[in-house]
């Protein structure tokens, strides 16, 4: 039997789940990152994706949900932002990623939740003006 088989993750390449939740944005973060502390956006790329995200037992799309639900609790929402892209760009579809934050109500409270779901209809309201713009472009 393979370790596959005993549930370990197969080999992914790597950053992979970086390069995936961050989408079109990577090199923006990145560089984002890289101006606060060279030291941070290392251990983040480092750590964060390339070795905890790419060696989970959890998909993707599982870990990012996760990520959007730590996030509300956190009160983070440039970093929500960022993993609610990454949930949609994993797979998830919107109602899988309002189920993720509705399940903080029982745990966080309405106004974290709220909050939450405040960020998700920025970022969506977002993509439907960009789509719209593409459309009349093309």
């Amino acid at each position: 039997m393979t370790d596959t088989e005993h549930g370990a993750p197969a080999e992914q390449p790597e950053g992979r789940a970086r390069r995936t939740v961050f989408g079109s944005q990577h090199d923006r973060i990145m560089e984002r990152l890289q101006a606060l502390d060279t030291d941070l956006a290392a251990h983040i790329q480092n750590f964060a994706y390339d070795t905890v995200y790419d060696s989970s037992a959890l998909d993707l799309k599982t870990q990012e949900l996760i990520a959007c639900a730590l996030l509300v609790s956190l009160g983070s929402p440039p970093e929500l932002r960022t993993h609610l892209r990454g949930a949609l760009n994993a797979g998830a579809t919107e109602e899988e990623v309002r189920g993720a934050l509705m399940m903080c109500v029982p745990y966080l409270g309405f106004p974290r939740t709220v909050a939450g779901f405040e960020v998700l209809k920025t970022y969506l309201d977002a993509q439907e003006r960009n789509q719209k713009k593409d459309k009349e472009k093309g």
